[in-house]
């Protein structure tokens, strides 16, 4: 979908940096959530079953991060 390709754009654009919920919400969404965040969740959740499981890491407590080829 577009929202997964600039997702997946957004983690590329950082690949090994962590990103946020929040800033996946400003860049993906283009907007400023205080709220609920599970909506990245569930994106990201979507963008994982189509590149694979083991390609976005969640760090615990602070987002999500693409993981460098081996």
């Amino acid at each position: 979908t577009p929202t997964e390709l600039r997702l997946l754009l957004c983690f590329v654009d950082s690949p090994g940096s962590v990103l946020t919920r929040d800033v996946l919400l400003e860049q993906v969404w283009d907007y400023q959530w205080g709220g609920d965040s599970r909506v990245v969740d569930v994106h990201v959740q979507r963008l994982r079953a189509k590149v694979g499981q083991d390609r976005i890491e969640t760090v615990r407590g602070f987002g999500y991060k693409l993981k460098s080829s081996p």
